[in-house]
């Protein structure tokens, strides 16, 4: 055999070749990633995986899971539960990690550090005993969205509380359907009985100075005149200035009243900004964000329900390091401004609120940082594992104030019983 000397160039060429082999996958794998399909979630979620897989040779094959909060943390329970290895990337809720927390990997070893860049206090939250069981995705709050050509063309100026909110809502309701416009409402929000109702109550608890279900201390703290007067102006909003079937509303339920132009004002998350600014949106242009108003009283305030959304990996993936991989690129600087840019997703890496793009892409930033500043967390850390228990019971009982059929007042004894009998020994 001819011997073929080892030229500087062939070096070269043998470096390169064995850095292209590294960079491939010993052996392509496929991850099961169950992303939320509220608004342009989905359609994110899928683009950017496919990025992904593009860079990695992996695949990702999107797993269909309810839209809804509860429905969806129900069968996360079921799946994980049966130690399944259908579903390994998992977006959580920020109050769902406690609950899950068992069957959740620790993406340390993977991170290395990448979550230092984001919200210490998102990173707390998906932290457990030392171990790092979430990475931060999005941060939410709730905001009051409103017509702002509505408002102008009324003479109106914007609510700063609930009583104020209902006066401005009822007078437009009533001047458009007089001038033609029969389907109008007032204000829309999230009324059926599941979580998104939980964060909707505990702004009027708070808004009130009522507190909230179960504080720090495990203390539960739900009680007196001001959660009676809290629910019970939420009630009086149903078949007034809200549609009765506002108590079968959804997030999407809401939006889709609102962006169809046939509502005043609406209380959602910042995701639905993009979606009312789309080209083919009715409200294109007319749309203001605001802090959510307060209550009445000496101990009123803004308040705003702390939302977000985190991505884990389960214990039972049979591909955890390649799992891991995705969920850190899904929570990387450059998709969380994509999505912050296209979708009006809130980032968890501070830097990115400096960024011209992300600032020019939300004129309401200076609003949105407002509510964060006002936010109330859910009692999660608090109850653990049984604060699904706690928000059903919760949202069960609001939700049948709401209706009607029973008083407010009914209503918070109830729930003070209730949350005394599932805190039983302690939480």
């Amino acid at each position: 055999m001819k011997h073929i000397p080892w030229t500087p160039w062939l070096r070269r060429a043998a470096a390169a070749t064995l850095l292209a082999l590294a960079s491939l996958p010993a052996s392509a794998a496929t991850v099961r990633a169950a992303c939320s399909g509220i608004g342009q979630e989905l359609e994110l979620c899928r683009s950017a995986a496919e990025a992904w897989s593009r860079k990695t040779g992996h695949s990702v094959e999107l797993v269909a899971v309810p839209s809804d909060g509860s429905a969806r943390l129900a069968w996360l329970q079921k799946a994980l539960a049966a130690r399944s290895d259908k579903v390994d990337v998992l977006q959580l809720d920020v109050v769902q990690i406690g609950t899950l927390r068992e069957h959740l990997l620790d993406l340390k070893p993977y991170s290395q550090g990448a979550e230092k860049a984001h919200f210490a206090g998102m990173v707390a939250n998906g932290t457990v005993n030392g171990q790092l069981l979430a990475m931060p995705w999005f941060i939410d709050a709730g905001v009051l969205y409103y017509r702002r050509d509505l408002l102008e063309k009324h003479r109106q100026d914007l609510p700063k509380t609930w009583e104020a909110l209902k006066q401005v809502a009822q007078h437009i309701q009533s001047a458009e359907r007089t001038a033609g416009n029969a389907q109008m409402w007032g204000y829309v929000w999230q009324g059926r009985a599941y979580e998104g109702l939980t964060c909707d109550a505990m702004e009027w608890l708070s808004s009130f100075g009522a507190g909230t279900l179960v504080d720090e201390t495990g203390k539960a703290t739900i009680g007196g005149p001001l959660a009676v007067q809290a629910i019970a102006t939420a009630a009086s909003w149903v078949g007034t200035i809200s549609p009765p079937e506002v108590l079968g509303f959804g997030e999407e339920e809401a939006r889709q009243a609102f962006q169809s132009g046939n509502a005043v004002f609406m209380r959602n998350w910042p995701y639905a900004w993009a979606l009312a600014q789309a080209a083919d949106s009715p409200i294109k242009d007319k749309v203001g964000i605001a802090i959510l108003p307060k209550g009445s009283g000496d101990a009123a305030r803004h308040a705003a329900t702390l939302g977000g959304q985190q991505l884990s990996v389960s214990k039972y993936s049979r591909n955890p390091a390649v799992a891991a991989d995705l969920v850190l690129h899904l929570t990387s600087a450059a998709v969380q401004k994509e999505r912050a840019v296209k979708a009006a997703y809130n980032p968890t890496i501070n830097d990115l609120y400096r960024d011209p793009e992300v600032k020019a892409s939300n004129p309401y930033l200076g609003a949105l940082m407002r509510s964060f500043f006002a936010t109330v967390a859910r009692p999660s850390s608090a109850t653990g594992v049984k604060y699904n228990a706690v928000s059903a019971a919760f949202s069960t009982t609001v939700h049948e104030a709401l209706g009607g059929r029973i008083r407010p007042e009914d209503a918070v004894t109830r729930l003070e019983a209730t949350l005394k009998e599932l805190q039983g020994g302690g939480w």
